[in-house]
């Protein structure tokens, strides 16, 4: 049963890919994926930066935190308590969203560009 929905699944995918791309234009491409972009910049950014605030706030007050810290805020997380952590965690997952939602967008307008740029 689990390799039928796995099938179906797929082709259902492939077929929605194919339709998207006679649907979706390449101006529409770079459109879409600028305000992608956009949305993962007002969401990431301000999540981001509270997470840092967050988790130096929580740690600092009982350990000396290790300098330059945020460059890798993760190697942190195993120092959070049971309680700590899911405070921390949604703002972390909230800036990851952010991040990808920049990324996916980037990439859909470069492609977008490509696609206007290079074919005829």
């Amino acid at each position: 049963m689990l390799e039928l929905l796995i099938v179906a699944g797929s082709l259902g995918l492939i077929g929605l890919i194919g339709l998207l791309t006679v649907m979706v234009t390449p101006p529409m491409m770079v459109e879409y994926g600028l305000w992608t972009l956009a949305a993962g910049l007002v969401i990431g950014i301000p999540t981001g930066w509270w997470y840092h605030v967050v988790l130096y706030r929580t740690l600092a007050g009982r350990m000396p935190m290790p300098s330059q810290w945020w460059r890798k805020p993760v190697a942190l997380h195993p120092l959070l308590t049971a309680d700590e952590y899911p405070r921390i965690r949604r703002w972390f997952v909230a800036g990851a969203l952010g991040f990808v939602l920049c990324v996916s967008g980037g990439l859909a307008a470069m492609a977008g560009l490509s696609i206007l740029r290079w074919y005829p």
